[in-house]
């Protein structure tokens, strides 16, 4: 599949393993493919604010990963999301509920399994991340489009349900307006 990417597609990704790598998170989620397009500029044409984006991923990942749908049929059950975190981090810190896998540090296992030290340069793509890259797939070829590029991979995260699309819908992007906007 790699084969068809343009080379920003291509950088999108490569730039996610940095982003993935900057947060010291163990996998590359689909976050850190959105922080990746945003550096890229691929998001630029819908004009979105970086720094508001990157605040609304935050709040998600203090929730644990948790959409706002979730913390509404949470609140119907009398379930306060907001007094929970809020509870959590003061017992175990800043930060506690993210959803970020356990942080590594070492680089993968050496002979006779040892760890070689420094930071790792390759981190596995989540299974939602992998979904990503395969909806981007199904977005070109169902445009009939023989390369995928940066504005498929966008297309493909606003389509898909989770904090990320839900953080772009709350700044506005949609899929019909990032279809309009990216692929005009």
């Amino acid at each position: 599949m790699f084969e068809r990417f343009t080379a920003a597609a291509r950088a999108a990704v490569v730039g996610a393993q940095v982003e993935a790598a900057k947060a010291e998170a163990a996998v590359v989620t689909e976050e850190h493919l959105l922080l990746a397009l945003m550096e890229q500029g691929a998001l630029d044409p819908l004009g979105v604010d970086r720094a508001a984006v990157r605040d609304g991923l935050g709040a998600a990942r203090r929730r644990g990963g948790l959409s706002k749908a979730d913390e509404e049929a949470l609140a119907g059950l009398g379930i306060d999301l907001t007094e929970i975190v809020a509870r959590v981090e003061e017992a175990h810190g800043e930060g506690a509920l993210s959803a970020s896998p356990t942080r590594s540090r070492g680089r993968a296992a050496g002979l006779f399994g040892r760890r070689e030290p420094g930071p790792r340069t390759h981190r596995p793509l989540t299974a939602e991340t992998k979904h990503a890259l395969e909806q981007s797939l199904r977005i070109a070829l169902g445009r009939k489009d023989k390369e995928i590029g940066a504005r498929h991979l966008v297309l493909a995260l606003v389509a898909r349900p989770g904090p990320v699309s839900e953080v772009l819908a709350d700044h506005g992007v949609t899929y019909a307006r990032a279809e309009s906007e990216l692929t005009g």
